[in-house]
Formats: C-alpha cells, sequence, structure tokens
C-alpha cells in the first residue's frame, strides 16, 4: 500500500520537478566539491557496481567497473587538476530510474597560469534510489590524446603541486 502511494505521489508532476531539482543540486554540490579536490561526496554516489565509460584511445579511455576501480580514475582527474564546469543539468525519470545528462566544460590551467587543455562535452548516465549506476562520456578525444601527449612530460610535477597545495 505505502509503495503504491509512493509510486502515485512521484507520478505528479510538481513531486517529479522537486526530485529533478534536488539531483541537480546534488550533482552541483558534488561537481563544486570536486572542483575544490574533494571527490569524497562523488564517491558517496556510485553504486557498488557502477559502470564507467570514457571514448578513444588515450590512457583516460576505456570501461571502468566498480566503485574502487572508478575511485582511482577520478582520483587521477582530481590529481592531475582537472576542472570540470557544469553548463547544464538534466534529470528526468523517477528515483527507481532517472536519466541524467551533464553538458560540461573541462580545462587545465598550469600553476603558471598556462592553458594547455580545454574541452566540452557530455556525461549521460543512470540513477537508481539515489546511486549512479552508469554513465559514460562524450567529448573530443583528439583534444584528450594531445592532452595525454602534454601529460607524459608534465603529470609528476602536476602531481606534486596539487599534493603541495
Amino acid at each position: 500500500m505505502r509503495r503504491t502511494a509512493a509510486f502515485a505521489l512521484l507520478s505528479l508532476p510538481a513531486a517529479q520537478a522537486t526530485y529533478a531539482w534536488l539531483v541537480r543540486r546534488l550533482f552541483m554540490r558534488n561537481l563544486r566539491n570536486l572542483r575544490a579536490g574533494n571527490p569524497e561526496p562523488l564517491f558517496k554516489s556510485y553504486a557498488d557496481d557502477v559502470r564507467f565509460v570514457f571514448p578513444g584511445d588515450s590512457s583516460w579511455g576505456g570501461e571502468v567497473r566498480g566503485r574502487e576501480a572508478l575511485e582511482q580514475w577520478v582520483r587521477r582527474f582530481v590529481r592531475v587538476g582537472l576542472q570540470l564546469e557544469p553548463q547544464k543539468i538534466l534529470i528526468t525519470g523517477p528515483p527507481w530510474n532517472t536519466t541524467f545528462c551533464l553538458l560540461y566544460t573541462d580545462e587545465l590551467t598550469t600553476p603558471s597560469g598556462e592553458r594547455v587543455y580545454e574541452n566540452r562535452g557530455a556525461i549521460y548516465g543512470t540513477i537508481r534510489w539515489g546511486k549512479i549506476t552508469s554513465y559514460e562520456t562524450a567529448e573530443d578525444t583528439h583534444k584528450v590524446e594531445a592532452f595525454d601527449e602534454w601529460l607524459a612530460e608534465h603529470e609528476q610535477e602536476l602531481s606534486a603541486s596539487s599534493a603541495a597545495a
């Protein structure tokens, strides 16, 4: 009976709009923390068996399965100093089957002020009962490969400067 009432309530347009607003707010908070170098709130939103796909043949590319493996990927993102800035967050569906799309820009500016990477893309994924179960990224993989070449020479110094900060 309660389950039926919950489903009925969530089918109301006002409840759906409130839910979408809340999910967007959580995304914004998690991404703000990520930009500040704290990925932990984002990690709490992952399902244990989360699946992530990043296109291309760069060191960032491939399919990552499981929360621990994805945490390593994100920690590298933070360690080198990449900054992801959300432009638009779209949310649809009920809590048990939510779809999201995040349009974003990402960049890396060195401590000396040189912008060495700039890209834009979209992340598309699913959320079930508050946990991200899967997502994939679409962005210009040629820019990512060029960034990989730059990183081959500079990643250690970026990691050292972020550890010192």
